[in-house]
């Protein structure tokens, strides 16, 4: 059993308790009690003192791409004015096609020390590999596994190369959910495809078919771009969400990733059919997709979770973004406010992978939480304290990270990965992978 004493602990977007802590057994949380209560109920039971700090909820990735690390600075020697040509004439066949097991081994442990250290407890990736060999989830699923984190893993299938391919694809995400739930307690699977673009609509039905049989969810990226509602609207007639919603692919089981370009319809159908979404700010202005309606969907009443989409793995440069850009997209500063963004870093994350025991610090959940030392400039009240976190937190103010009510990392160390070691690996990764 262990105590931690807080000065504020963070139970949820809701709940904030001052002078409380924590009280655990094994991988759960027991109870929270007031600091000067806690040590005369359990005596002789082991106190880490951080009455001066937050405890709070670990965050939650909702999307991401692991191997997005390689592509750091990678030259790109080719000229892109927009989404299709950064799509066909860059990221497919010099990024992506070319990813191996070698890279996915060591990308997995380079980015998950990025998570890690900006207070991720788990994540939602998405492998992005169509010619990686055959068990590639499974030994991506071994690592992290080691490392403690929780994950759901998929390698995304589609038709881009051929109709075989996306089927061997569809298999590996299916040998992934098998394995995880016989061999794993935090790694689990979901099935996978790309975008309306790059699967027709036997292909899609065909994973909605997988996915029910394994009783798995199905998540898949959805109007990034206007690129996509353009692709629709010419080959179909129809808008993206009303192409999936018209073929019966839409339900509390999907997970939709990006959702930039969607209008009011698109949005009542989302929420009628109980469809997830992740958020992911910067990666939307690297490929210029524009600002989604996250507020909108959120007064909807739609699920919407964080995301990093492997392109900047700090979390708390993810929630400044959620929480900035929006104002300035609807001129509207009361949108997106802090106490929101933190939920969908935690909660809604936790809510939109499907795990029911975490996001918030309630008696029961598992012990997924962050210690988050008070090295704000200015006094942290109850009143101000989602501001001053969501605005002006940075990863470095955390003093330790726990999983399960383990330590991954603890006193600003990693526990169990040598972090100058998996640095020197991935410099030798992606120098070889960048000769092409």
């Amino acid at each position: 059993m262990l105590i931690i004493k807080s000065k504020y602990l963070i139970a949820s977007a809701e709940d904030i308790y001052i002078d409380y802590s924590l009280v655990i057994e094994g991988e759960n949380i027991v109870e929270l009690l007031p600091n000067n209560e806690v040590e005369s109920k359990y005596p002789n039971v082991r106190v880490i003192d951080k009455s001066d700090s937050i405890i709070m909820s670990g965050f939650i990735n909702g999307h991401m791409h692991q191997y997005g690390v390689l592509s750091r600075g990678i030259p790109a020697n080719v000229e892109f004015k927009d989404f299709e040509g950064f799509l066909w004439d860059y990221w497919w066949p010099f990024i992506e096609n070319r990813i191996g097991l070698k890279e996915v081994k060591a990308t997995t442990k380079a980015s998950a020390i990025e998570l890690i250290e900006s207070g991720v407890i788990g994540f939602c990736d998405t492998l992005e590999a169509p010619n990686t060999e055959e068990g590639t989830l499974i030994e991506q699923g071994k690592i992290l596994e080691e490392i403690g984190m929780k994950a759901v893993l998929s390698l995304e299938s589609c038709e881009r190369i051929s109709y075989d391919n996306g089927v061997k694809c569809l298999e590996e995400n299916e040998s992934l959910i098998k394995w995880s739930r016989e061999n794993s307690k935090n790694i689990s699977g979901i099935m996978c495809t790309h975008t309306t673009f790059t699967c027709s609509d036997t292909f899609l039905k065909l994973a909605q078919e997988k996915a029910n049989s394994l009783e798995a969810p199905w998540q898949f990226h959805l109007s990034e771009s206007i690129y996509e509602v353009n692709h629709c609207l010419k080959d179909y007639g129809k808008r993206p969400v009303n192409y999936l919603n018209d073929l019966g692919l839409l339900n509390e089981n999907v997970l939709a990733s990006q959702c930039v370009k969607l209008d009011k319809d698109e949005i009542k159908i989302l929420k009628e059919k109980g469809v997830k979404v992740v958020h992911m700010p910067l990666s939307n202005c690297e490929v210029e997709g524009g600002f989604a309606p996250i507020p909108d969907l959120l007064e909807a009443g739609v699920e919407v979770a964080l995301g990093t989409d492997g392109y900047i793995n700090d979390f708390f440069t993810v929630m400044k973004s959620a929480f900035l850009l929006h104002k300035a997209s609807k001129e509207d500063a009361s949108v997106m406010p802090a106490n929101k963004v933190f939920q969908m870093a935690t909660e809604y994350g936790a809510k939109v992978l499907g795990w029911n025991n975490t996001g918030k610090l309630v008696k029961g959940n598992k012990a997924d939480f962050i210690i988050l030392e008070d090295r704000f400039k200015t006094p942290v009240t109850i009143d101000n304290i989602f501001d001053q976190i969501v605005v002006h937190g940075q990863k470095e103010f955390i003093h330790s990270v726990y999983i399960d009510g383990n330590p991954v990392l603890e006193d600003r160390k990693l526990k169990g990965i040598d972090k100058e070691e998996i640095r020197k690996e991935m410099r030798t990764v992606a120098e070889e992978f960048w000769k092409f």
